[in-house]
């Protein structure tokens, strides 16, 4: 069963994600929080095995919350949950220890993928969401990854195949090839063997 802590300070967001859970019989959700400084009480509490929590929030906002969160409980996983997509957003909550990171537009489908995939020690990342992936210290690649793209090349590295990879992500098998055939025209690579030989030697950068 997968204890299940929610921090968000717009109420409206806490009472839909319950409602997608209703009938997860996986999933519990342990206790609600609408600022940082409830949270850090209820995973005292409570101790969820994932947590949820918008990054800004009254008293104590998202990025400070899940450092003390990881600080005290480390196996904790976070998965952190905004309206923003800035770079500087997403790096501060990884940088704190999130597991993972969602837009308020997502299905509330993905919702569910995320905190399976987070739960079950993997890492999730809104498709939309864009980072820089670079070539050397100075150069970047010829177009952007998507954090899903990273992670899959990640996972390309580590020689798993389209299916495991879609498994291990809780995504369709189409979607990784889709993902695969993007990746080798963002990056000008020439093939699936030429994606896999990039993959290979940005396998520590991941």
């Amino acid at each position: 069963m997968i204890r299940l802590a929610i921090a968000e300070d717009h109420q409206s967001f806490i009472d839909g994600i319950k409602l997608l859970l209703e009938n997860e019989e996986d999933i519990l959700v342990v206790g609600t929080a609408n600022d940082g400084e409830e949270l850090i009480d209820i995973v005292r509490l409570k101790q969820p095995n994932v947590v949820i929590t918008d990054i800004r929030m009254p008293k104590l906002d998202g990025i400070n919350a899940t450092q003390q969160i990881k600080k005290e409980f480390p196996k904790i996983k976070v998965l952190g949950f905004s309206m923003f997509d800035q770079q500087s957003a997403i790096k501060q909550m990884l940088n704190a220890g999130a597991s993972g990171y969602l837009l308020k537009n997502s299905p509330l489908d993905e919702v569910l993928k995320a905190i399976r995939s987070v739960y079950g020690g993997n890492t999730y990342f809104d498709a939309d969401i864009e980072i820089e992936i670079e070539n050397d210290a100075n150069k970047s690649t010829k177009g952007l990854l998507t954090k899903r793209q990273v992670e899959i090349l990640s996972l390309v590295a580590q020689g798993k195949t389209s299916r495991e990879i879609a498994n291990e992500l809780f995504i369709g098998l189409h979607t990784v090839d889709t993902h695969r055939k993007n990746m080798i025209r963002i990056l000008g690579l020439q093939g699936k063997g030429e994606l896999m030989r990039y993959a290979l030697e940005k396998k520590y950068e991941f």
